[in-house]
């Protein structure tokens, strides 16, 4: 899951987002998938979301430990870590590093 994230979002970066060729073509009207996409990646990292996610996601799997919650969280710190979301996507990867660190239960 972290890896297919990673490689998501360092596509979206490199190819959509700081391509000057796609940019301008995205700014002159052109309609396709990846202008939706790099619309919407840049509304997102414009206002954290990828960052805040990340840390409330990991915040409830410390809480409540949940695969679901765990690939929830890796996916969007890895979002946030590559476009730009740095400082909270690493508080949410200590987190999700911290989850680690439980007791397990004890056998019924």
């Amino acid at each position: 899951m972290g890896f297919c994230s990673l490689g998501y979002a360092l596509y979206i970066r490199y190819l959509a987002i700081e391509q000057a060729s796609v940019g301008l073509a995205c700014a002159g009207g052109l309609d396709t998938w990846l202008c939706f996409a790099r619309r919407i990646a840049i509304a997102l990292f414009t206002y954290s979301v990828f960052g805040w996610a990340a840390l409330a996601v990991a915040a409830l799997n410390l809480l409540r430990p949940s695969l679901v919650l765990f690939a929830v969280a890796l996916a969007l710190a890895c979002f946030g870590i590559v476009l730009y979301n740095i400082a909270l996507s690493t508080l949410a990867f200590g987190l999700l590093m911290l989850s680690f660190a439980r007791r397990a239960p004890a056998p019924d």
